[in-house]
């Protein structure tokens, strides 16, 4: 009997769980998060299916934790740890006291105290909300974080629901990646507030969410609220009042929207990321907030992952391009509906601009850039980049231009959604579905370049010829300023900005970042005209800084570093910081800042700007 080659493979080079003897189908969290000590005091019970017979031990995923006791079927367990791996954490062994045949459950509870350094975790003083008043917690695991905070198999090839309680100081609140499911007094402490929350939809570890701090909500929507503290939610909410639209438009390209209730939580300032699509509550950068809608490509981006990611999800971390190639495909094509075709063309031209950075940073050897890296070893932090969304969804155009265009390829999507919904899939499993959904064109798919396209790095094989109507403006401009002599600066004036859109005026500043720098009178005379320094869209002015301190304006340089420390979003943080760095005359002053700002950074955007900056990580190895 041949075996599914799928199954052969079925260890993931991020986790230490096998997930070929036993899968968890449901955890139930119980959580009583200490502001004090910096702990969250927890119980978890895994709901284990085995998947062999004669099944004994089973290995945890766990990083920093502190386990007290183990039990199986509420019998004691033996348990040890593991020596600790430089990213992966520690192996958590469990003995059972008797030994189960396949297909048999058992429910095992472990009671363990997160560390204060916890990974996915990061505490944040009152000082450091809008409020000042209360502190505030939140969690980010993806990839491989979950750990830090909960004992398990922490591989997206597992999916469980899940069930919480969470105690909380009574004035705060707790919002989790799930479906509200009420609150009461803590009976144990009438300081505080227990409030739970239930997920019913199976999904991977790297989803469980949670927040804690003084939120307020408003409704957005018939399914949709948005959360922040009470500084930001009447903006958030005006913001991101096209939510609705965007999931009906999501629906009808993609199918029903399964997770029932569609949050956002709009963070501060130091979470680390554009948007996290936890499941019923996207996470959102408080740098979304420039007061012109102009930003919600991220909104429409998390939307998407609600099929592509969290409904079928990468089945290891090697084939993330799957869950971001999909879904920036799916973000695009939502994009098309509410905007124009041209602008998806336009938004595409941007994103091709974004690979070739990334490839310009990693090197165009290095095999991490290519779309289906070996994740042996490899931190998926370290391995972070717009390469799986922009290479990916490079490939998933070109395929749609040999296929027959946006509504044949978007069959296709939607058919692979209902084919793995649910499920975890690899590159193979999706390139077979590919050529069956297709098999009239297999002639045409075989004349694809798969080596090049997958297992290849640098750039893909074929650039896409995109429709450059509202790029040439932009274009048009570039050039004006690239050319023009020192002498001719005057012909420039603010009338060349007021037929561009924000978008635009992104894209332009995107193509001067690829040119060698201006001349420093140039960027001076450009803030004599546009005033490029008292827009606040973060966009802009995370190019524009970039630009000045590329040109070497030294005005420019307290402003990059201010830039980069009172927000923590890694997009602008590390480019702003790597900038100054490279600034020879500004070296030093950019490590003091980071090394003044380190301890109020998020770890994971610590971690990184220090080996950005070859400052020692201080991370135990």
């Amino acid at each position: 009997m041949i075996l599914d080659p799928n199954m052969a493979s079925a260890t993931d080079p991020c986790s230490f769980s096998s997930f070929s003897k036993c899968v968890t189908k449901h955890l139930n969290l119980t959580y009583h998060v200490d502001f004090d000590s910096h702990v969250i005091k927890a119980k978890v019970a895994l709901t284990v299916e085995v998947l062999v017979d004669n099944f004994t031990s089973l290995t945890l995923d766990t990083k920093d934790l502190k386990v007290s006791k183990v039990t199986a079927n509420g019998q004691a367990a033996k348990f040890t740890l593991g020596p600790k791996h430089s990213f992966m954490g520690t192996p958590l062994e469990i003995t059972l006291p008797f030994d189960l045949s396949r297909g048999q459950h058992v429910i095992v509870e472990v009671t363990y105290e997160t560390a204060p350094s916890a990974s996915a975790l990061q505490w944040l003083t009152p000082e450091q909300t809008a409020g000042k008043k209360h502190p505030y917690l939140f969690s980010q695991c993806q990839a491989t974080h979950c750990r830090s905070m909960v004992p398990c198999q922490d591989t997206p090839a597992m999916k469980h629901t899940y069930y919480a309680q969470v105690s909380v100081p009574k004035e705060l609140v707790a919002v989790m990646s799930a479906v509200r499911d009420g609150q009461e007094p803590d009976p144990q402490d009438s300081s505080r507030a227990i409030y739970r929350f239930r997920q019913p939809v199976p999904m991977p570890s790297y989803l469980i969410a949670i927040v804690v701090g003084a939120l307020e909500s408003r409704e957005i929507g018939p399914r949709s609220r948005v959360w922040s503290e009470k500084e930001f939610v009447d903006k958030a909410a005006f913001e991101f009042s096209e939510t609705e639209t965007m999931l009906k438009t999501a629906e009808d390209l993609a199918g029903p929207y399964v997770w029932g209730q569609y949050d956002i939580l709009v963070l501060p300032p130091s979470f680390p990321y554009g948007g996290m699509e936890n499941p019923c509550l996207t996470f959102a950068t408080p740098t979304l907030l420039a007061g012109d809608r102009s930003l919600s490509n991220v909104i429409a981006h998390e939307i998407s992952h609600s099929w592509t990611g969290n409904l079928v999800t990468n089945k290891t971390w090697e084939h993330f391009w799957l869950n971001e190639g999909h879904t920036v495909y799916l973000e695009r094509m939502i994009g098309r509906s509410m905007e124009s075709e041209q602008f998806r063309q336009f938004k595409a031209m941007g994103g091709w601009k974004d690979l070739q950075e990334s490839v310009n940073t990693f090197g165009a050897n290095n095999p991490l850039t290519n779309l289906v890296p070996n994740m042996n070893e490899v931190d998926p932090d370290d391995a972070f980049s717009s390469v799986p969304y922009e290479k990916g969804f490079a490939l998933l155009y070109h395929l749609e231009e040999l296929m027959g265009g946006p509504e044949v390829f978007m069959g296709f999507v939607k058919s692979y959604i209902q084919m793995f919904a649910y499920s975890s899939v690899t590159t193979e499993e999706w390139k077979k579905y590919l050529f069956t959904y297709f098999k009239n064109k297999v002639d045409i798919l075989n004349k694809v370049d798969w080596n090049a396209w997958m297992h290849t790095p640098g750039m893909p094989p074929v650039k896409p010829q995109y429709d450059t109507t509202m790029a040439d403006a932009c274009i048009a401009l570039c050039k004006r300023w690239v050319k023009t002599k020192e002498g001719d600066l005057g012909n420039f004036s603010e009338v060349d900005m007021k037929t561009l859109s924000t978008h635009q005026l992104i894209e332009f500043l995107s193509l001067l970042l690829q040119e060698d720098p201006l001349p420093l009178s140039h960027v001076k005379r450009m803030q004599e005209v546009y005033r490029l320094n008292a827009l606040n869209n973060a966009e802009i002015r995370f190019r524009w800084l970039r630009l000045c301190v590329k040109s070497k304006w030294e005005d420019a340089v307290p402003m990059a570093l201010k830039m980069a420390t009172e927000q923590g979003r890694m997009k602008f943080t590390r480019p702003l910081f790597k900038e100054v760095y490279n600034f020879d005359k500004y070296r030093e002053e950019a490590v003091r800042v980071f090394i003044a700002h380190r301890a109020a950074m998020h770890p994971v955007t610590s971690n990184l700007v220090a080996k950005d900056l070859k400052v020692d990580t201080g991370k135990s190895t």
